[in-house]
């Protein structure tokens, strides 16, 4: 089975795949930008069951139910703040990537939809995040992976030039 990659610009709540991947903060309660919008879509029951998960440390993802969102899943991933480069954040993006793909694979999804996480509010580079982003997931599915689909899901169009361009590194 190949998987496609392909980056798009649109409203992650809007898209029908069986996972979204919400940049969320800490404490998975909601906050602002991609996460913000993930809860008001979804409606106030995805906080409810947020707040069973006790929260999540940088690097890592939970899984929820979607709710109101056309994704029957949400996956809760926290990326790192970006600081110099030089405290781990790479590591920890990857390891976002990774462990929503881990996630992902226990609830059998088959299409996955990611933002650009860490390049909002926490200041990750998209130059930098991308190129991340791009290779772990890749790795993560040439390893054996039910999914048959990656959305990078692009706020901007800026972002969407630097991810389909990332993504042409890597023919199909």
């Amino acid at each position: 089975m190949t998987t496609v990659f392909r980056a798009e610009r649109a409203d992650i709540t809007t898209l029908h795949v069986d996972a979204i991947v919400n940049a969320a903060n800490a404490t998975l309660l909601g906050g602002g930008g991609v996460d913000g919008a993930i809860h008001r879509a979804a409606g106030p029951v995805l906080v409810l069951e947020c707040q069973l998960l006790g929260g999540c440390k940088a690097g890592d993802a939970r899984i929820t139910k979607g709710y109101r969102l056309p994704a029957r899943f949400v996956i809760h991933a926290v990326g790192p703040i970006w600081r110099d480069g030089t405290c781990n954040e790479a590591e920890v993006l990857a390891s976002c990537y990774r462990r929503s793909l881990e996630v992902a694979a226990k609830f059998h999804i088959r299409s996955i939809a990611f933002p650009s996480i860490s390049t909002g509010i926490y200041g990750f580079p998209i130059g930098k995040a991308c190129p991340i982003a791009v290779a772990t997931t890749r790795s993560v599915i040439a390893q054996g992976s039910l999914i048959e689909e990656v959305i990078f899901c692009c706020y901007s169009a800026e972002d969407l030039r630097v991810y389909e361009s990332e993504l042409g590194r890597f023919p199909d």
